[in-house]
């Protein structure tokens, strides 16, 4: 059976057996992509120190017939954004994130966007406290293109409020980064995008809480 090659980015792992481990990709060209890396668990493993969250690799495997668990052969690593280990915080966003995109999301669903969107956030967390606007313009980035966009101009959300989440929509990473938002603020636009994603979504990955918290 002939291989196939994607970059991907780490949203998840886990065990599989003693010695194999499952590994759940966000790629650029295929969507997700959930692999089985055989062995990767033993000490002397190609795959050692290669898979972890958040990193990018290019990777080759090769895809079953009967399930959608695929075979990982080969790793080349690009980046293990390092920095998002300095705080837990970080992690913790990032973690939220990641849980977001696999519910919202089929697999195997070319998302080149997401890709693209999802790497540039984490590129720029480790260059600004953890806030909660990163959440926020993140839940507004990926409810738009799923073609889930909120009509704001209909909601009951304050002037300001809507016009928060109209920047958080269409500004990049670094500008987001350069604003905060008050108490108040942040509890207007965290409850409207709370019930909105339980509308949509039907449920809101764990984490959501302590990813909005950040750091003080």
């Amino acid at each position: 059976m002939s291989s196939e090659t994607a970059t991907g980015l780490i949203l998840r792992t886990r065990p599989l057996t003693e010695t194999s481990l499952i590994v759940r990709w966000l790629t650029s060209g295929a969507g997700i992509v959930t692999t089985v890396a055989k062995g990767a668990r033993r000490p002397k493993s190609p795959f050692r120190g290669q898979l972890d969250l958040f990193y990018i690799a290019d990777f080759s495997f090769v895809r079953s017939r009967r399930s959608d668990l695929h075979t990982l052969s080969e790793v080349k690593l690009i980046a293990t954004h390092a920095g998002l280990r300095r705080e837990l915080e970080y992690l913790e966003q990032a973690s939220y994130c990641a849980k977001l995109v696999e519910q919202a999301t089929e697999a195997e669903t070319p998302l080149p966007w997401l890709f693209e969107r999802f790497t540039a956030m984490l590129d720029q967390m480790p260059f600004q406290p953890a806030q909660p606007q990163t959440v926020f313009a993140f839940e507004m980035k990926l409810l738009a293109d799923l073609g889930l966009q909120p009509d704001l101009d209909q909601t009951r959300l304050s002037p300001v409020g809507r016009e928060l989440l109209k920047s958080l929509l269409e500004l990049d990473w670094p500008k987001i980064a350069s604003f905060s938002l008050t108490g108040a603020q942040t509890a207007e636009l965290r409850q409207f995008l709370n019930g909105f994603l339980i509308y949509n979504l039907d449920r809101i990955p764990k984490g959501r809480a302590q990813a909005i918290a950040g750091r003080p």
